[in-house]
């Protein structure tokens, strides 16, 4: 390999840094807000609407908007944040509205005789929440949070719209300096590929742990 093909590595795993960092970050950030719009949608008929234009927005528009409105409107309002920071704010509030969905389905999947047995038992609300609902509800979450995760990384390959360096702005750094864009746009492939490849291994082993503790 010579010297060119060398130097194509270090500043794409230095964005793939950036690019794990802003994906989990956005994960983390969206679940109390994705819980919440979970729990409003079950909620009463304003709370349910407010719920569902929320999410109607985030899952309707262009993800590529999202992020620009989120980094160029901030400012008006006296907000200035680093690109980075813009970057997680909106895919945060993007993968909110889509966990959501998942929360939702989740607990609707619970059968309601298991919760009204909980009941006839003497168990209290967040007995049965975390004794009963929570873990089947995780099971069955599972599969579609992982989806989810990986949609999330792909889509973070948007941020460099707004100048994050993230794997995908130092692929193109790579290829405009050494003139080798086949090879900064493989190897940029490869790591996208690879961060798929292992959150689907860790969903799969964290499905057949469940999976045991269940039948213990």
């Amino acid at each position: 390999m010579n010297r060119e093909l060398a130097g194509v590595w270090p500043p794409l795993l230095d964005g793939l840094v950036t690019t794990v960092t802003v994906s989990f970050s956005a994960l983390l950030l969206g679940a109390p807000l994705a819980i919440l719009l979970a729990a409003a949608s079950r909620g009463g008929k304003v709370v349910s609407r407010a719920a569902g234009l929320y999410i109607s927005f985030w899952r309707g528009t262009p993800i590529l908007v999202q992020l620009l409105i989120v980094f160029y409107f901030l400012p008006f309002l006296g907000l200035v944040m680093e690109p980075a920071v813009a970057a997680t704010l909106a895919l945060a509030l993007n993968t909110a509205a889509f966990q959501s969905e998942i929360y939702r389905a989740g607990l609707q999947a619970i059968p309601q005789g298991e919760i009204e047995a909980a009941e006839m038992l003497g168990l209290s609300a967040s007995q049965t929440f975390f004794r009963i609902e929570a873990p089947q509800a995780v099971r069955l979450m599972l599969p579609a949070l992982v989806g989810e995760m990986q949609a999330l990384v792909k889509n973070s390959s948007l941020v460099s719209v707004i100048a994050v360096t993230d794997i995908a702005r130092r692929a193109q750094q790579v290829a405009a300096s050494t003139f080798r864009p086949l090879e900064a746009y493989a190897s940029a492939l490869l790591l996208y590929v690879t961060i798929g490849a292992v959150l689907a291994c860790i969903g799969l082993l964290l499905e057949r742990h469940l999976a045991r503790r269940a039948k213990r």
